[in-house]
């Protein structure tokens, strides 16, 4: 799928260019992860990339002795030889020198050693591991553009809108200057202006907007082949073809791909519409109504490990003997207990300012690995309005499914996949199991002198939200700007009061105060600043440190509850030290967190002493033994989420319909 081969100019001059995702059995499934396992520790390094590199050099010191106008003349024969020749080492290696020169004469940046090797990586395939402050906007460039030169679209995808508008507006003076277009895809945009921006030769996006307008596509194509396409074609404007938004899968570069691949992996992306009917609202109250007679512990099971509700057999009896009098769906066993089901898990599991956000009078979903608010979408089958219901807000019409793809399946289509971030070594077996992408550790530019702070664990979660606060007005006081990271939009919140409270000043970061995150982070660094951010601060975003704040031990980031993946964790912690600079990162967390709560080591926490305050050496493996069981969890339901995708790729294949 990603092998050079597959980039050769004629794979991709169809109308609509993708590849087609692998069907496997559930045995090559298994020895895929198998596989992916024992090739983790024995990763590609970019040693083998030397001579290129010199390459590169030596011909990037007789491009800086030509003008402008030589350099524009240089550039018509490589763009020519690509498009003959495809991406070939010898045209690659001219390409690279000739865009880091155009780097520095436009943007005043000149590309580094490692960031020539991380485009060299992501040009062959591969996922290229690079730390925080390294330059990972700037080293897309390279592979971006080479393909573009030879005729190849190119799709650069990251995780927010912010990011799609401050990367394609930062890079588009390199971009116009080796004359290529580049577009970008935000929310909000009408089709016209997304097909025109699909149709430059890069174009950057979120992972969920393309997602959508390919499933849009989809729609509009139904069944229709490569053939049928190119005889549809010959209408001209009023073709098929003319009026399709994307331009097909063929080169992908994806900014955190570790958040894209893997976290996000566990949700499919469903387009829908409402649907018709005036009674599917008392419908929900009632199922609601019918939850709440159910006793806990008797009549249902919360699993909060698994987010799991079970109704047992006394609650199946119970609502059978209430819903009797109901009578019409009711009657049904199986639609009455999903029913109450969902409503057991809106009411029970799904935490205002934790999962979802009430703004405007509407329920919005929170990304639990992002933090930002995901005000275009909703959960399916009726919890959406269940939770509406609960919140008292005016209920959403039901939807009926249209389309569906995971990220698992979708990225799997793309004739060159690609990607880049900072934190995916944990996740480096599944990257190849799934995706067929090897990861390759890229060395930093400058010795990383970031700090580790020595974690806490407290017993009690007041104990700990104290210590939080004392540490904060320590640092403070000795002019030390602190980044302090949270879970979710509650928590920074009640921290936000707290430090109201000892009158500290400080700047909150989360879903509810987004507007202005540019302007926070952008202040983040100067001596004294307190900062207080769920995830949102965890990705993309570099804090640069004010005058004098390197001799103070720079940027210290304090974490105040471990996440799902410690990978998430690192992301917060890579905010410091970024570029060489000094930093220091540390962890309080309680094991009255949600993490060590829904643990099945919770069972040990009542043999702990009462009144101790900080637990050692027993909370800190308990924290471990917790997240490295949450990630289990979750690669469990990415494989079963795949499972499911292959069963009814080939359910609907027979049937005649699309995905």
């Amino acid at each position: 799928m990603s092998s050079v081969a597959a980039l050769r100019p004629g794979r991709v001059r169809g109308i609509y260019p993708e590849g087609k995702p692998p069907s496997v059995s559930r045995w090559q499934q298994q020895l895929d992860r198998f596989v992916g396992w024992w090739l983790a520790p024995w990763r590609p390094t970019t040693t083998r990339y030397g001579a290129r590199l010199r390459r590169i050099h030596t011909r990037g010191e007789k491009l800086q002795a030509m003008d402008a106008a030589a350099l524009r003349e240089a550039l018509r024969p490589l763009r020519q030889s690509l498009r003959r020749d495809g991406l070939q080492d010898k045209h690659c290696i001219e390409a690279f020198a000739l865009i880091r020169e155009l780097a520095f004469r436009t943007l005043g940046m000149r590309h580094y050693d490692v960031q020539l090797l991380g485009g060299w990586v992501m040009l062959r395939g591969k996922v290229a591991e690079m730390q925080t402050g390294e330059g990972k906007t700037l080293t897309a460039t390279l592979p971006a553009a080479t393909a573009a030169l030879a005729g190849i679209p190119v799709h650069v995808i990251t995780v927010n809108d912010y990011l799609v508008r401050r990367d394609a507006d930062w890079m588009r003076p390199l971009y116009q200057a080796l004359g290529l277009t580049v577009g970008s895809i935000v929310e909000g945009m009408s089709e016209d202006q997304r097909r025109r921006a699909y149709a430059c030769d890069i174009v950057y996006c979120t992972n969920k907007q393309l997602v959508f307008d390919y499933l849009r596509d989809r729609m509009a194509r139904g069944g229709l082949g490569q053939l049928r396409l190119r005889l549809d074609g010959l209408l001209g404007e009023q073709g098929l073809g003319k009026r399709l938004l994307l331009r097909g899968l063929c080169f992908a570069i994806l900014d955190e791909a570790d958040s894209v691949l893997i976290d996000e992996a566990r949700t499919p992306l469903i387009i829908s519409r409402s649907s018709c009917g005036n009674e599917e609202e008392q419908m929900y109250r009632e199922a609601l109504r019918l939850a709440a007679t159910l006793t806990p512990g008797i009549d249902y099971r919360l699993e909060v490990t698994r987010r799991e509700v079970e109704v047992t057999a006394a609650g199946r009896e119970k609502l059978a003997s209430t819903a009797a009098v109901a009578g019409g769906l009711w009657r049904g066993a199986r639609r009455r207990e999903e029913l109450v089901t969902q409503a057991l898990y809106a009411d029970q599991l799904l935490q205002r300012d934790r999962h979802y956000l009430v703004k405007d009078g509407k329920v919005q979903i929170i990304d639990e690995y992002t933090g930002r608010l995901m005000p275009d979408r909703s959960w399916e089958r009726g919890l959406h309005q269940l939770v509406e219901l609960k919140e008292g807000c005016d209920v959403t019409a039901p939807v009926e499914t249209l389309a569906r793809i995971s990220f698992q399946r979708f990225f799997r289509r793309y004739l060159h996949l690609s990607g880049m971030t900072g934190t995916a070594t944990e996740v480096a077996s599944e990257l190849w199991s799934v995706y067929r992408l090897r990861l390759v550790t890229v060395p930093t530019h400058r010795p990383p002198q970031r700090r580790r702070l020595r974690g806490k664990v407290f017993r009690r979660l007041e104990t700990k939200w104290t210590a939080v606060v004392e540490q904060i007005s320590t640092w403070h006081g000795q002019g030390i700007p602190v980044l302090v990271g949270t879970t979710s939009v509650q928590a920074s919140e009640h921290l936000s009061a707290l430090l109201h409270a000892a009158d500290l000043p400080h700047q909150v970061l989360n879903a509810r105060h987004d507007a202005d995150e540019a302007a926070v982070v952008a202040q983040a660094g100067q001596p004294g600043a307190i900062t207080v951010a769920t995830n949102m601060a965890g990705r993309g975003t570099d804090i640069a440190l004010g005058d004098g704040v390197d001799r103070l031990g720079g940027l210290h980031v304090l974490a105040t509850e471990r996440h799902d993946a410690g990978r998430i964790d690192r992301q917060l912690y890579g905010r410091c030290g970024r570029q060489g600079d000094p930093g220091a990162y540390g962890y309080m967390v309680s094991l009255e967190d949600e993490l060590i709560q829904s643990s099945p080591w919770r069972w040990l926490l009542p043999l702990l002493p009462e009144g101790l305050a900080s637990t050692g050496v027993v909370g800190r493996w308990l924290v471990r033994r917790a997240q490295r069981g949450a990630e289990r969890r979750h690669a469990r339901t990415r494989h079963d989420l795949l499972r499911f995708d292959e069963q009814v790729g080939k359910m609907l294949a027979f049937s005649g319909r699309m995905e």
